[in-house]
């Protein structure tokens, strides 16, 4: 089978509902629903999180990260989730959703993408609320959830690519037009690759909200605006500063790539690099948290 052939058997799935997504995935993807219903109680939350430890390991320390702490130490989850709200707290659980989709490959190489890719994210959500914050002025918690979601495709590329190996080769993608399944997918550009194709439908059955997807499309195919001003712009600017890069994005040569060292810009009195110098501490432990 050649990658055409592996992504519109992919693609297919995902048109039919049919993504395959793993019994954790399935378990945590229940929790997001009782989340998002309007009834749900600090205390029913906090029960449906201590089944899970290493999310309840998750938000108790980013209840205490820089980011979100205000003196005190918490040391358990409902007081965490007090502190973080009902918005932090589905964008934790979507990172354990994320996560979750690359599974665990017996295979050494994917793992280690699985956990690169991790590393990447971990980072751009936590840049990209630090900025939101700072800089845009936009719901912080939003722009953390766009960062934690941004790779999903990516994720479960992974979790395919030992049944579907060729969608990690680097031959490139023939013409649109011979992509028969891709009829109930939106091509946004001829420069589509396997992760942006997969990404769009595993974002679209996983009912994102609507500035969520377009930032990430903002993402795959927009232009930074300096200084940033959308959702779009903070998700970009964000994944420029990572330092730690997708093992599935293509890196051109040193010479068109503009270094996160020469990003720079004024922002009021200051300028990103003093405010991401201050912001250094929270940037760092909010990663750490998400890697738990």
């Amino acid at each position: 089978m050649d990658k055409t052939e592996a992504l519109n058997s992919i693609v297919a799935e995902a048109n039919r509902g049919e993504l395959i997504f793993s019994t954790n995935v399935t378990a945590s993807l229940k929790i997001q629903q009782v989340l998002d219903t309007p009834d749900c109680s600090v205390d029913t939350a906090a029960k449906l999180v201590m089944n899970e430890p290493l999310l309840a390991a998750r938000v108790v320390a980013i209840a205490n990260s820089a980011a979100y702490s205000r003196g005190a130490e918490i040391t358990n989850v409902r007081s965490a989730i007090a502190r973080l709200g009902f918005r932090t707290l589905r964008s934790i659980v979507a990172s354990l959703v994320v996560r979750q989709l690359a599974g665990t490959s017996k295979d050494p190489v994917l793992r280690a993408m699985a956990n690169q890719l991790w590393e990447h994210t971990a980072q751009v959500a936590a840049l990209s609320q630090v900025i939101a914050r700072r800089i845009t002025k936009l719901d912080p918690d939003t722009a953390m959830f766009a960062g934690i979601v941004h790779e999903v495709g990516g994720f479960y590329m992974l979790s395919r690519a030992e049944e579907f190996p060729c969608l990690l080769d680097n031959q490139p993608l023939p013409p649109l037009t011979d992509l028969p399944a891709f009829a109930d997918t939106i091509i946004e550009s001829t420069e589509e690759t396997p992760e942006t194709i997969i990404g769009r439908v595993v974002l679209k059955n996983l009912l994102l909200p609507q500035p969520v997807l377009d930032a990430v499309e903002a993402l795959w195919y927009g232009l930074r605006a300096m200084p940033p001003e959308t959702l779009g712009d903070t998700l970009l600017l964000a994944n420029e500063l990572a330092s730690v890069h997708s093992p599935l994005e293509i890196r051109f040569d040193s010479a068109s790539i503009q270094y996160a060292s020469e990003i720079d810009f004024v922002v009021g009195d200051g300028t990103l690099n003093s405010i991401l110098e201050e912001s250094d501490e929270e940037v760092r432990s909010l990663t750490a948290a998400l890697l738990i």
